[in-house]
């Protein structure tokens, strides 16, 4: 497995997206961050506004990706750069030897900084140091990659897993202390799995018992439905009283493989990136949560580091990354992490709809609708 990241003791949780986003919102409104206006404080630019931004990231098996965090970051640096900027665009398709070639590419075509999300963390490492060599800044996008990396934007990780630990004991309750749960974990290649299993054994030591742990290639739904199979066999179907599941794409997986050795009452099965089917499953019952991550804010805070970055405006860059992590590679990385939110189907309303991700329609398809009423979407 690899080292997994460490916060610096300056990281603090939840406070940092207030206060990035209070930072942002004002140099916005000061016309900075736009490029539009200045400041006369601002280190000189190193270019203007006809940018060019690598954006790569590591699958297409989780939705948000295509769905949301690419057209996020396209829409935010053309909003930033008069729409002048643009965005070269690759999907690594789960595979870290295209993700290295994609990005060696856009080494070759001399784009003036890179938004990288690792596919793993530590094989990234080479050609990041070309693109450096290449004195393109880099920034690490959701995932910490390794190497000489200028900045890094995610959410806070471990309380991700502290989150779905957490939903995990409230909803066993007073039987917690004897129920038997299984931990299906992401690709230990992605160094943020480390940070999600950490926060989830903080709220799950101690509390339940943990009868099978798998680690899960790639982050594949279909390991993750054979691992589901494996534990039923071995633990029992009766006697699994609850599933951490690190995130949507195997929770659907491992509700599947119950489904099919004949469970008619899913018990609790978390999960994260609140993916469409994700949020129908939670208003069916089959799912019990998922961990809310807002996309926009992420994906606008990324855009704007990486063009305040390019533009030599160190002031608004500082702004944007209050926070510090280290990697196994690097101290004090200039971070932001952004908030995160338990989604039930008490909260549907006031996160994913509020923020424009889904609207009713979206979700309340004919199959769920009696569901929908149920609960009071509609």
């Amino acid at each position: 497995m690899n080292a997994s990241p460490t916060r610096s003791p300056t990281v603090r949780r939840i406070a940092v997206t207030v206060t990035a986003a209070t930072s942002a919102l004002v140099l916005s409104a000061c016309g900075v961050i736009d490029g539009v206006g200045g400041s006369s404080s601002s280190a000189a630019p190193k270019k203007g506004n006809d940018i060019t931004v690598g954006l790569l990231l590591p699958d297409k098996e989780t939705a948000r990706f295509e769905k949301f965090d690419y057209p996020l970051i396209k829409k935010r640096v053309a909003e930033l750069t008069n729409n002048k900027g643009k965005v070269l665009y690759a999907n690594a398709e789960a595979s870290q030897s295209k993700q290295s070639g994609q990005m060696d590419t856009m080494v070759a075509d001399k784009v003036d900084v890179i938004l990288v999300d690792a596919v793993d963390a530590k094989a990234i490492v080479p050609a990041i140091k070309r693109a450096k060599d290449a004195a393109i800044p880099v920034i690490a996008y959701d995932r910490l990659a390794q190497g000489p990396i200028d900045a890094y934007v995610s959410h806070d990780n471990e309380l991700v897993g502290e989150v779905q630990g957490r939903a995990i004991v409230g909803a066993l309750g007073d039987k917690a202390a004897n129920s038997k749960i299984v931990m299906m974990n992401g690709s230990v290649a992605d160094p943020n799995t480390a940070r999600f299993k950490q926060g989830a054994l903080s709220e799950l030591e101690g509390h339940v018992i943990i009868a099978k742990q798998y680690d899960t290639r790639e982050w594949l739904p279909e390991v993750a439905k054979a691992n589901m199979k494996k534990a039923i066999q071995s633990i029992g179907l009766s006697n699994i009283a609850a599933v951490y599941s690190a995130n949507d794409g195997m929770a659907g997986a491992v509700i599947d493989a119950l489904k099919e050795a004949g469970e008619t009452k899913i018990p609790p099965v978390t999960g994260q990136d609140a993916n469409l089917d994700a949020v129908q499953r939670i208003v069916s019952g089959e799912q019990f949560m998922t961990v809310y991550k807002s996309f926009l804010l992420e994906a606008d805070n990324a855009a704007e580091m990486a063009v305040a970055k390019v533009q030599g405006r160190s002031i608004e860059f500082e702004a944007l990354t209050p926070d510090s992590v280290d990697s196994p590679t690097q101290k004090r990385i200039p971070s932001q992490l952004v908030k995160v939110v338990a989604l039930t189907k008490d909260n549907i309303k006031d996160t994913v709809i509020q923020d424009g991700v889904y609207t009713v329609k979206d979700i309340c398809t004919p199959k769920y609708a009696s569901d929908c009423a149920a609960i009071g979407l509609e």
